[in-house]
């Protein structure tokens, strides 16, 4: 092997591109998520890794600069032959790979370098049976495995990178396209040239097409070329591998729109369910006005003009004084039972009184007295001391819930579970009621105010809320909220809406 300075740059230069190739197919494999394009990369960045150090192993020969290269020469040359069939067989799988296009013919691709090198290794032990081992067989080997894996897997991948500039035109990423063109060219060279022509040995075509015809009729060595055709390979290969920047720049800017998206549409929702409360304190307002004019108002009306009948009667007529009394003592009671009843509706005292597990057994009796229901109230784990405004926040989720069950569940019986966890509040609201397809309903783009309401609720104080539903299933709201959550003053004085 000659040790002219040319041929040894010639050999660097030749490794140093297939190896830079295979290493910068490791740094960017793992950024894409083209699960196809990924799977075929990773043997070809075997294949320059190892074709990188068998070019450097040829180099470092040439300058007799491999460790005790004199006393162990052929375990080196069966060690630059393994790298090289190694290589090409890696190169096969890549191509192999990219042009499989469905699944079960990606597994079956896999058969393709495995036969190669089944018939490589049955070649490498017929040319030991009829050579003798040193400089005759070693040509004889280098031969049959470019002939045999070099030829065709170059050519194979060319053909896969073809494939794969009409995925990426089909993408609309017509630069890519173009690389991986020129990146196929190059690998149908190094393949169509590079490997026919081989080291001078006794296997036929080699003894007559080999390096030095070429070199005599086209005055520059073979390795020129399959340099050449190298760094073209890989470095278009290199520039294509960008596309996997690309990609994942476009997959953030979708991200950012679909988030910006998502807080567009919630803005939107948030002013429409603003409005909604608007509306429904206007809406309680007017209901408290009528109920205080129809009832409360009424009633005082009524003590009113019976005081007035009293302080007459009672020297005319004391009997009926105090008939009169006792019937104004009874209008009284019901009228401050009346307004007892109206004042827990806007917020009940046992709320701030006897705490969130009070308030909620209350409300359950209060609907079992007014409805058919039956509310069935669970509470488990010991309960703590929490911020008034999780304690409104979960009651104002279980009244809602439950009217929602009063009105659209048709439901007979629903259960309220309230749990003390060891870092959040959690309260489930179940019923037996017809319940309903939730994907029906995203599907229509139908908004639940009241369940957006919930929701509201709950990611103001840092929890969340869950519901699973189905026809015939009834329906279940699970509200979580962690300890230490602090809502929003503000929202404080919202607490007499009720979302419809």
């Amino acid at each position: 092997m000659t040790q002219d300075p040319g041929y040894l740059w010639i050999y660097f230069i030749y490794g140093l591109a297939f190896f830079s190739m295979g290493l910068a197919i490791l740094l960017e494999i793992s950024h894409g998520s083209e699960t196809h394009l990924r799977t075929a990369l990773r043997p070809l960045a075997a294949f320059g890794l190892l074709h990188g150090l068998h070019e450097w192993l040829e180099m470092f020969g040439a300058m007799g600069h491999l460790p005790m290269q004199v006393e162990i020469g052929a375990a080196w040359d069966g060690i630059r032959l393994g790298l090289l069939a190694f290589s090409f067989l890696s190169l096969t799988a890549f191509g192999a790979a990219l042009l499989s296009q469905r699944p079960w013919w990606r597994r079956a691709s896999l058969l393709l370098p495995l036969t190669q090198a089944a018939i490589w290794g049955v070649g490498v032990l017929i040319l030991r049976s009829r050579f003798t081992p040193g400089p005759m067989l070693m040509g004889a080997g280098e031969a049959w495995t470019r002939y045999l894996l070099g030829v065709p897997s170059a050519l194979i991948a060319s053909v896969g990178l073809l494939i794969q500039q009409r995925a990426f035109r089909q993408a609309g990423m017509v630069k890519f396209g173009q690389d991986s063109l020129w990146a196929a060219v190059g690998f149908a060279w190094y393949g169509a040239v590079g490997q026919v022509f081989v080291r001078a040995s006794a296997l036929v075509p080699s003894n007559v097409i080999n390096e030095d015809a070429f070199l005599r009729a086209v005055g520059i060595p073979i390795q020129f070329v399959r340099a050449g055709a190298a760094v073209v390979a890989s470095v278009f290969v290199m520039r294509f591998l960008r596309a996997f920047e690309v990609e994942v720049q476009r997959q953030i800017q979708e991200l950012r729109a679909a988030r910006l998206e998502e807080a567009e549409r919630r803005e939107a929702l948030r002013g429409e369910l603003l409005g909604r409360v608007v509306s429904a304190q206007e809406a309680e307002r007017k209901r408290v006005a009528r109920e205080l004019h129809d009832d409360t108002g009424q009633a005082l009306t009524a003590i009113g003009l019976g005081l007035r009948a009293v302080s007459r009667a009672i020297q005319q007529n004391p009997a009926k004084a105090v008939d009169n009394l006792g019937q104004l003592e009874s209008l009284v009671d019901r009228s401050l039972d009346d307004l007892q009843r109206l004042i827990a509706d806007l917020r009940p005292s046992h709320l701030d009184d006897l705490g969130l597990p009070a308030a909620l057994r209350w409300y359950g009796n209060e609907l079992e007295s007014r409805t058919d229901l039956e509310v069935e109230f669970h509470l488990e784990g010991e309960p703590k001391r929490i911020e008034p405004s999780m304690n409104t926040a979960l009651f104002r989720v279980a009244q809602e819930a439950l009217n929602n069950v009063i009105k659209h569940a048709e439901a007979t019986k629903v259960v309220l579970d309230l749990r003390y966890l060891p870092d959040a509040v959690s309260l489930q609201v179940i019923d037996n009621g017809r319940g309903f397809d939730q994907g029906g309903l995203a599907a229509k783009g139908r908004t639940s105010w009241g369940l957006l309401g919930m929701e509201e609720r709950a990611s103001l104080l840092g929890g969340e809320l869950f519901m699973e539903s189905s026809v015939g299933s009834g329906t279940c709201i699970r509200v979580t909220i962690p300890y230490g959550s602090s809502a929003q003053e503000g929202r404080d004085g919202n607490e007499a809406a009720v979302g419809g």
